[in-house]
């Protein structure tokens, strides 16, 4: 290499990455005096009351009440969430200081550091913006059923107002809550993570996108609008909140640390937005073409921010509409997933209780496990063999590596990588535990709906993600890795050749 030529490296990737933050900026600008022209504040704007629906059976706020009070679960961002709005809407009307809390429970189903750590920096984000409004943020450690009831007590809090998860656990909070809350604080609750409320789309399981989509589609207009802003509170409490020990909180988890987070995908809603951004400049362009490619770059990758609500979806949609005249494929493609599949997701966790389990799936699936259940396997693997990636199987091997290192595995892997462990085990039943157990500990975006679905859907016959099945082997192996399989490293891979491999998986 030429002398100069490290330096002239360097100052091309610097040149990228102050374009790319330039371009970040301009999006942020943009966003924020979209929000303006929305409305000045909530007050000002005409929220949709479907939004919302009454947990409890008071609905008239306290008479000397001395706050509102959100209390962030699932959706953790200040901007673009209408939880947030509709509490500080309440907090305005009624002219009381406005309260934000979070409930930081020690453990979490199969959550790790990696996905504590990611949520406690997006929240440290969270607070500094709250901080900078006016509006008091206040993390309180332990179980929601244990903390919350005592601090609309202590605060003299005259309304609750909560988002809204179709999962099991957070729909046990919330009634642990409502049942220990005092009778004349009325509890509300607002699906910020959809655009068309779960509950608004469909009162009753959908089974497909094809019976979902119309609904979705035709109740658009209604809720996929511009946001208003959640502005600088003209009302703030009397005393500033306790600082917050975000290392204590860190040690105080009772989670495994040996899982460690990822340095590709940075906390927070400006991490979040300068993805989106990224993914509108870079890879919108070849997502309706290339997405199920694994060896192209064309992947929104938002789907952490979007699990952890740092960033709304419905925020990313309002801005990639904005390139359907040069990107229409794409730009179609994009919302199909992002709104009606994920859509969909969000309905069967609400309306079937067996979301996570086999007796969750439809019942020509169940007769189909069921008859096939003692067909004979030529391997078979027990969870820590799939854990380590030491299947016979070099793709798979590598497609699970890259999710306990990085946290992410591209999806169209996910298909093949779910379909394979049924095939491994021992039973429908296993193969479905093992499944949602990998997830849920190495994926950023474990603990999911769209995980709980896509293991049922690739491995169980539940919810047909495409309208078309898919040659997964043909479309993938022959195609796909064949050109890209030697650049993978050996010791990853574990295999000697391409030609080797794919004699393994074709049965050549």
């Amino acid at each position: 290499m030429p002398r100069g030529g490290g330096k002239g490296r360097k100052e091309r990737d610097a040149g990228r990455e102050e374009e790319e933050t330039g371009a970040v900026g301009t999006l942020e600008v943009a966003v924020r005096e979209a929000r303006r022209r929305a409305a000045p504040s909530v007050r000002d704007f005409r929220y949709n009351k479907q939004r919302a629906r009454l947990v409890s059976r008071s609905s008239e706020l306290k008479e000397g009440a001395e706050c509102i009070l959100y209390w962030m679960c699932r959706d953790q961002r200040v901007q673009d969430n209408w939880a947030f709005l509709y509490a500080q809407r309440l907090a305005l009307k009624q002219e009381l200081p406005l309260r934000v809390c979070f409930c930081l429970v020690p453990t979490f189903l199969d959550a790790t550091i990696r996905h504590y750590g990611f949520m406690l920096r997006g929240l440290q984000e969270v607070a500094k913006e709250c901080a900078e409004l006016d509006i008091p943020f206040h993390l309180l450690l332990g179980c929601p059923k244990d903390v919350l009831p005592s601090f609309v007590v202590e605060h003299g809090v005259g309304g609750l107002v909560t988002d809204f998860c179709p999962l099991r656990v957070p729909r046990q909070w919330v009634e642990e809550v409502k049942e220990r809350l005092p009778e004349d604080v009325p509890f509300a609750q607002v699906d910020a993570h959809n655009i068309v409320p779960c509950w608004v789309t469909s009162p009753k399981q959908e089974y497909s996108a094809r019976t979902i989509r119309a609904k979705i589609h035709s109740q658009l207009p209604e809720f996929f609008t511009e946001f208003p802003p959640v502005i600088q509170h003209p009302h703030p409490p009397p005393n500033p909140p306790e600082p917050i020990a975000w290392d204590a909180c860190y040690s105080s988890l009772q989670v495994d640390r040996t899982v460690a987070e990822v340095a590709w995908a940075t906390p927070g809603t400006a991490a979040g937005l300068a993805m989106l951004q990224s993914f509108i400049t870079k890879r919108l362009k070849s997502f309706g073409s290339q997405r199920n490619d694994p060896n192209k770059a064309a992947l929104s990758n938002l789907s952490p921010w979007f699990h952890f609500g740092q960033v709304s979806t419905q925020r990313a949609i309002l801005e990639v509409q904005k390139h359907r005249r040069a990107y229409k494929e794409s730009v179609d493609a994009f919302v199909e997933e992002a709104v009606v599949r994920r859509e969909l997701a969000e309905n069967f966790c609400y309306y079937n209780e067996n979301y996570d389990s086999v007796r969750g799936a439809c019942d020509w699936a169940q007769s189909t496990l069921k008859l096939h259940a003692k067909d004979k396997r030529p391997f078979l693997y027990k969870l820590p063999q799939l854990e380590q990636a030491t299947t016979h199987d070099p793709l798979w091997n590598a497609a699970q590596l890259q999710m306990v290192r990085e946290g992410k595995m591209h999806g169209f892997l996910r298909m093949y990588w779910a379909k394979k462990i049924l095939e491994w085990t021992r039973s429908p039943e296993e193969a479905l535990q093992f499944a949602i157990y990998l997830n849920d500990r190495y994926e950023l975006d474990g603990m999911d709906p769209n995980g709980y679905v896509g293991k049922l859907g690739r491995g169980h016959g539940q919810v047909q993600h495409g309208d078309e099945r898919l040659d997964i082997r043909k479309n993938l192996f022959t195609i796909r890795i064949g050109k890209y399989w030697h650049r993978l490293p050996r010791e990853v891979v574990g295999a000697p050749s391409w030609r080797h491999a794919r004699s393994g998986w074709m049965g050549l």
